[in-house]
């Protein structure tokens, strides 16, 4: 069993989008209070907050004559605020990610509700404290038998709601597949594979870059917080929300592809974080999503029963000659093709290190030490130069 999220747009009526604003509201207002408390507490005495003494505080903030609207909605979703920073901070102090912020208005927000704030019979979904059933756009259906675990409903900057269902739900693998491939990933193309196919980048965003600064334009001129100003910044923001949606929409198709046809995948292990330091790159980088698209590739891997494997980002891929070993010293980003001074093979850059990745990723299937199934970068070159056979034999699989 794993869970699963189904996200669909709903249209609320007058009545549930003043509802669903104020729940909003109060859970943005409730998770900064908890963290106004557990600062200050820190402050003062060095004392740690928990989950359970930020509840007990809501219920204080609750009798506030000042925070009486606190009562006016469901206190499931606030509730789940509280948790939701208690999460941020287990995250932090496991260095997973930086020290919470305080919540802003301007950028939408969400409520979660757990089964107690939710009814969900024959398709139909009620919150707590509606009277009426949300009308949701049910662009699929959830699978059979499937009982919502979670529901959360959010706001975009773009002024769309969505709501996102989780569900427990059996997937089952695909039939196994006799396909490898290795993937290299770049800016020039998106991708291309060890046979040579290459996916054209689609550069979602840099295709839209005229229009956009036409906007940021627009918007800088505009008196901050006028009408005018409101305006052209939801403008932007719809933008946005377009460019993410057709993204998104890229990387699932083809990461859907590549798990229907391939039992094996291989793929290198992106810093994306640390390339996005590069500031001449940075905007193709975020343009092209690639963190995004290793990560879709990772769980549906896992639900699918397929293998994903991530080859070492210092194993030299490019420079590596596919059919004798051959290292170059040097290979700048211009060259995009060169010609082996070993064997005298004439390779496309990209193309050729797909055929790397592939071979070090079985390779690292079938040498890798203990249960990590990892190798060093440097035994691996030194594997791939001299075309050591028996460790894959041992495997049934091709030798290089």
């Amino acid at each position: 069993m794993v869970q699963k999220a189904y996200k669909f747009r709903f249209y609320p009526t007058e009545d549930q989008e003043i509802l669903l604003r104020k729940t909003i509201g109060c859970c943005r207002f409730v998770y900064n209070q908890g963290l106004e408390l557990r600062k200050e507490m820190w402050r003062k005495d060095g004392a740690s907050v928990s989950y359970y003494d930020t509840c007990q505080a809501l219920t204080l903030w609750k009798n506030n004559p000042e925070w009486e609207f606190l009562r006016n909605v469901s206190s499931v979703p606030l509730q789940q605020s509280l948790r939701s920073l208690n999460d941020a901070f287990v995250r932090f102090f496991k260095g997973q990610n930086k020290y919470p912020k305080f919540k802003k208005k301007n950028f939408g927000g969400s409520a979660t509700f757990v089964r107690s704030g939710f009814t969900f019979r024959d398709g139909k979904l009620k919150l707590a404290k509606m009277k009426e059933h949300l009308d949701v756009r049910w662009s699929r259906s959830l699978s059979d038998g499937a009982d919502p675990i979670k529901v959360t409903i959010s706001l975009d900057p773009a002024k769309r709601w969505h709501i996102s269902i989780l569900v427990e739900e059996e997937i089952q693998p695909l039939p196994e597949s006799k396909g490898e491939i290795g993937i290299d990933l770049g800016l020039a193309d998106f991708a291309t594979f060890s046979y040579g196919e290459k996916i054209q980048n689609p550069r979602i965003q840099k295709s839209r870059h005229t229009v956009l600064r036409r906007l940021q334009k627009e918007l800088s001129r505009r008196k901050k917080g006028s009408g005018n100003w409101k305006k052209t910044r939801a403008k932007i923001a719809r933008m946005y929300a377009r460019i993410a949606d057709k993204r998104r929409d890229f990387l699932h198709k083809l990461s859907t592809r590549l798990i229907r046809e391939n039992q094996t995948i291989c793929v290198e292990d992106l810093n994306v974080k640390g390339m996005m330091k590069n500031r001449r790159l940075a905007n193709s980088i975020g343009d092209v999503g690639w963190g995004e698209f290793l990560r879709m590739l990772a769980y549906k891997a896992v639900w699918y029963g397929r293998r994903l494997v991530k080859v070492d980002r210092w194993f030299p891929s490019s420079k590596l000659c596919s059919e004798c070993g051959y290292k170059m010293e040097k290979m700048p980003l211009g060259v995009r093709g060169w010609e082996c001074l070993g064997c005298g093979a004439i390779h496309d850059r990209d193309e050729n290190a797909g055929k790397n990745i592939l071979a070090a990723g079985l390779a690292v299937i079938a040498c890798g030490e203990g249960s990590s199934g990892r190798i060093s970068v440097d035994d691996l070159v030194k594997l791939l130069s001299t075309k050591q056979e028996e460790p894959f034999r041992e495997e049934g699989i091709p030798c290089l």
